[in-house]
């Protein structure tokens, strides 16, 4: 059987971004690079988990990146009923593919009141925020090393991390999705105050085959974030 394109858009760097299904499996490919797809997503969901579950008092979460909605339904399966999540998507084909042909995959979390959906860059939506989370998400482009945009790397350097200091609270976790391992990044997280460690999760959930890496750092307990030291960009 072969692929059957359902939809395509254009991501901020000129690449064709392209929405395709064949026998139940739906993937969305940037110039032909598979980004994602509902064969493997285990890893996304294991992010909203390992940022929010088990963590009493977690009522404001910023994810960035929708992707297929996945990383959205678990951090809502992970949150209470007053919790609020705001989600960031700088595309709104993708926003319209959630609404559409990928809506059922995720069992439709856009369609939560939990959910305060905007269109736009996290990287702004960080910028603007002060103690406003308690988990910060970031499914953005292929993590550390992106692939679709290079101008997420200014999400990924100390600029960025330093956004998502003053974004969270005491206590307030941020999780970073990424195709590979990345220890520089972890490193980096670490230099500017965090404490950080990274997950390899199987995007499959079996135990062969390649694994993700979930990049989580956490801002110490009553930290003061004029104190927090940031990596010097050298």
């Amino acid at each position: 059987m072969t692929w059957t394109e359902l939809r395509h858009a254009h991501t901020p760097d000129g690449g064709r971004m392209v929405l395709r299904c064949r026998d139940g499996v739906y993937e969305i490919r940037v110039n032909g690079w598979e980004l994602m797809s509902n064969r493997a997503h285990r890893s996304e969901e294991a992010m909203a988990e390992l940022a929010c579950a088990g963590r009493d008092g977690v009522r404001q979460v910023l994810l960035g990146g929708l992707g297929m909605g996945y990383t959205l339904r678990a951090a809502l399966d992970a949150v209470s009923a007053a919790a609020r999540i705001t989600v960031v998507e700088l595309l709104p084909e993708i926003v319209d593919w959630n609404r559409g042909p990928l809506a059922a995959l995720a069992g439709r979390p856009l369609d939560d009141p939990r959910v305060d959906l905007r269109i736009g860059d996290v990287g702004e939506a960080l910028a603007g925020a002060q103690a406003a989370y308690d988990a910060i998400l970031l499914d953005v482009d292929n993590g550390p090393r992106p692939v679709s945009d290079r101008g997420n790397q200014l999400l990924y350097g100390p600029a960025g991390i330093a956004a998502a200091q003053r974004a969270l609270r005491p206590g307030g976790v941020l999780a970073v999705w990424s195709a590979d391992p990345a220890p520089e990044f972890e490193q980096l997280l670490a230099a500017s105050g965090f404490a950080a460690r990274a997950v390899e999760v199987s995007p499959r959930g079996t135990p062969d085959g390649p694994m993700h890496t979930i990049l989580l750092g956490t801002l110490p307990e009553g930290c003061r974030k004029d104190l927090i030291p940031t990596a010097r960009q050298d």
